[in-house]
């Protein structure tokens, strides 16, 4: 995702910028529990409602000329169900507004600095639908954004529904090709079925997984400065489904598919074994 008050970012795949040949390539390289604590983590399996401990709403029509608009605590669009946190896309015209659907974040009650962040989830999928797992600076308020820096952890659009997407966006690139850098990988059905999707995120470069296979490392530059890597410091995480906008929409949206359910399994924020 980006925060669109200046408009859509390029998205920017392949190795422009980055170190080595294998940042692009996907690698095999499972994950072991045995190197990792766990720090915070939401299971969803206790209540109906999004743990408030943990999770706080956006609300409104916020960026990227999106179509819905974000409910602040309404279970039609954000409940627990069976184990799972449901996020639910609806066509049902509440108060005034054609679409609804939520966005849950951490802000305010978790904030995430290295270590390994992890989601179990099954997207859903049809034109104009754009799910994502994605951080933002907890300082974009006094930064702005892009130069608080953003994480993107998982991106799909309905109209290319194989692809799953990792990105950053920095400052640096702004006035060139975009904001943003990142990759792709063929995620087969990912709607078909529950996938982990991950990164692994240190001092000096970011990991993407989708489950055991590496696609994309993004490297700190030698000697770059914030507008190149912002990500020493906190960030909040973000779990959205976007109906249209500049990405999402580009092939437009299929209202006769309503409503959309987002399924999440769990969250876990790992940190590093000294």
């Amino acid at each position: 995702m980006i925060v669109g008050l200046i408009g859509v970012a390029v998205m920017v795949s392949g190795p422009q910028g980055l170190s080595g040949t294998s940042d692009t390539v996907g690698i095999k390289k499972a994950f072991d529990p045995s190197k990792w604590k766990l720090e915070w983590s939401d299971e969803f399996n206790r209540g109906t409602a999004p743990d408030p401990r943990n999770w706080t709403y956006e609300k409104g029509h916020l960026r990227n000329g999106e179509a819905q608009y974000y409910t602040d605590d309404r279970r039609e669009n954000a409940r627990i169900e069976d184990g799972k946190l449901v996020i639910e896309a609806r066509k049902d015209n509440w108060n005034g507004n054609k679409i609804t659907s939520a966005s849950l974040t951490t802000s305010g009650r978790h904030e995430l600095l290295y270590g390994r962040i992890e989601a179990r989830a099954k997207v859903p999928t049809g034109r104009g639908t754009w799910p994502a797992i994605w951080t933002l600076g907890t300082n974009i308020g006094k930064a702005g954004w892009p130069r608080c820096g953003e994480i993107d952890i998982l991106e799909n659009v309905g109209f290319d529904p194989k692809r799953v997407h990792a990105n950053i966006h920095v400052h640096a690139y702004n006035h060139t090709k975009g904001t943003g850098k990142g990759n792709n990988i063929d995620g087969g059905e990912p709607w078909k079925a529950f996938n982990v999707y991950a990164v692994e995120w240190y001092p000096d470069r970011m990991e993407f997984f989708f489950n055991d296979t590496r696609y994309f490392v993004f490297r700190k530059e030698a000697g770059a400065g914030e507008d190149k890597w912002p990500f020493d410091k906190p960030q909040y995480l973000i779990m959205n489904l976007a109906i249209g906008g500049g990405w999402g929409g580009q092939k437009g949206i299929d209202e006769s598919l309503f409503p959309h359910r987002y399924e999440i399994d769990y969250v876990r924020f790992y940190k590093p074994k000294s």
